[in-house]
């Protein structure tokens, strides 16, 4: 969560919201819907703080997104506040499920099209972050959560994740000529279209 306090949100998911699993394993379904609502709502939460990217920023990335990605992505540096990990991490540890990525470690995550950063934010991270934005651009918060379950459970945990292998791909090829420009777009499409993610 973006604030120590407990959004709006969570009050309105008592303890007994988690029950429908505990008689079972929870299906992909469940866990990507939970974690499609958890985006959802850290989204519609960090919207407010945050600001238009920089027309520095844009500049910079102009060559490699679309100009309404840009335009429309916004933009939280945290300070002392870290982003507190999803409400039914808990469920899925008692579960048995390990190695569940830790929100308040990462550099910066992305609810749709909001990136929220717990460090000043580079040029590379807000590439890496934008990647992410365009994969939900054109796969939706639904399919977008969908996906980054499976990937997480197919490969073995974060480093896994086919939509995080992409952004870390794309990210290096802009590292090493960040003055080539290259369509992010059109290569997300491709590997939606492929059947990649």
């Amino acid at each position: 969560m973006i604030s120590s306090k407990r959004t709006a949100w969570q009050r309105q998911r008592p303890a007994c919201f988690y029950l429908e699993f505990e008689k079972s394993q929870p299906t992909l379904g469940q866990v990507s819907g939970l974690v499609a609502d958890y985006i959802s709502a850290q989204r519609h939460e960090a919207e407010s703080h945050a600001l238009n990217l920089s027309s520095a920023q844009i500049r910079l990335l102009q060559g490699f997104f679309r100009k309404d990605v840009l335009d429309t992505t916004r933009l939280l540096v945290l300070g002392v506040t870290r982003v507190e990990n999803p409400p039914f991490y808990s469920l899925l540890r008692e579960m048995g499920f390990k190695s569940l990525p830790d929100f308040s470690q990462m550099a910066a995550i992305t609810f749709g099209d909001v990136v929220v950063s717990h460090q000043p934010v580079t040029t590379g991270l807000l590439f890496h972050e934008l990647v992410h934005v365009e994969q939900y651009r054109q796969l939706g918060i639904r399919r977008f959560a969908e996906l980054y379950v499976r990937g997480f459970f197919t490969g073995g945990g974060y480093d896994g994740i086919p939509l995080e292998l992409k952004a870390y791909q794309l990210g290096e090829r802009f590292r090493r000529s960040p003055q080539t420009p290259f369509s992010v777009e059109l290569d997300v499409s491709a590997w939606i279209r492929d059947g990649r993610f």
